[in-house]
């Protein structure tokens, strides 16, 4: 069967067409995935009246600067007080907009009046005071709400990180959240001669990064794959083994993860052909990231050992979820 890559498939209004007819009493519902590995559609059928099909390609994609809900929610979490001091300082506008409007036809009679002359300084005062309110109150709300914009496009970011999906062994297929409070993702991203030497560099700090529960996400960019060698001998079997667990993810839907680290590095100011590693915590937010290989060292000697109940999640974790 030809191979289907890099989108995903769509059931469309039947067409005309006698090459699509099905055979009669049959239904039969296309299931399938926009995937660069994948290379077969999945059918189902069932009892029902005739029925015709077809799919097509699409190049489609879900913007990742949608706004989700979950991340407006854990924006509002994180930072409980920031709609009430939001509030206050449009309250505070408001009061001394509308004290300067009135200040201000009080000035204007004033002016116009020469009986109220003398008062022309005081008001001129108190609208001084208005204006210089309502200007240091909308600095702040605008500097607030700055501050908002960008935690929430933080965060829906962090959110379409999430949804993205990993391949974990032949049958398995999960969303990195199902990574949460298990595993320490570092992606590393480039092209394949970049990935294998993160590989080899990895090699002596292989324990240390399996003990403190990190897992690599390799995402080659020019389209080849990354040869990873592995020691088979007897006297290195336990040290393979921690190598090919702390090397056992493969991202799926490449395009997806393609668009989502384009979007990182713009906002980073990276060029889009520069090889960089992202970090992540536990919790699944960003913890660092940066130009060039990871700094194996560093997270060995920066992060904590998972223990507890988040070792023994991460000792039971061999794919089957």
């Amino acid at each position: 069967m030809a191979s289907v890559a890099n989108s995903p498939f769509y059931i469309l209004k039947p067409p005309n067409h006698t090459h699509y007819k099905l055979s009669s009493g049959i239904r039969t519902t296309l299931w399938s995935f926009s995937c660069s590995n994948a290379q077969f559609l999945t059918l189902q059928t069932s009892k029902h009246k005739s029925s015709t099909i077809t799919c097509f390609a699409t190049d489609k994609q879900t913007s990742s600067t949608e706004i989700s809900s979950t991340a407006r929610i854990r924006s509002e979490v994180l930072t409980p007080f920031r709609s009430v001091r939001m509030f206050f300082y449009l309250a505070f506008i408001a009061s001394g907009g509308l004290g300067g409007l009135i200040a201000t036809t009080q000035l204007i009679a004033a002016l116009t009046n020469p009986s109220r002359a003398l008062d022309a300084p005081e008001i001129a005062k108190g609208l001084g005071i208005d204006l210089g309110a309502v200007s240091l109150f909308a600095f702040l709300y605008l500097r607030e709400n700055k501050a908002k914009n960008a935690q929430i496009a933080r965060l829906s970011r962090e959110e379409n990180l999430s949804n993205l999906k990993l391949r974990v062994s032949e049958k398995t297929v999960i969303p990195v959240s199902s990574l949460r409070g298990i595993a320490r993702l570092v992606i590393c991203a480039g092209p394949a001669s970049f990935i294998t030497e993160s590989f080899n560099r990895s090699e002596p700090f292989t324990e240390g990064l399996v003990e403190r529960g990190v897992l690599v996400v390799p995402l080659a960019t020019d389209g080849n794959m990354p040869s990873f060698e592995f020691e088979e001998s007897e006297e290195a079997k336990d040290i393979t083994t921690k190598r090919k667990r702390l090397w056992q993810l493969t991202p799926i839907y490449v395009t997806e993860w393609t668009n989502w680290l384009d979007e990182q590095k713009k906002l980073a100011g990276v060029t889009s052909d520069s090889p960089v590693y992202i970090s992540l915590r536990l919790d699944g937010r960003v913890r660092g990231s940066g130009v060039g290989y990871p700094p194996w060292n560093a997270f060995v000697a920066q992060l904590p050992p998972v223990k507890g109940m988040w070792s023994g999640l991460l000792d039971g974790f061999d794919g089957r979820v």
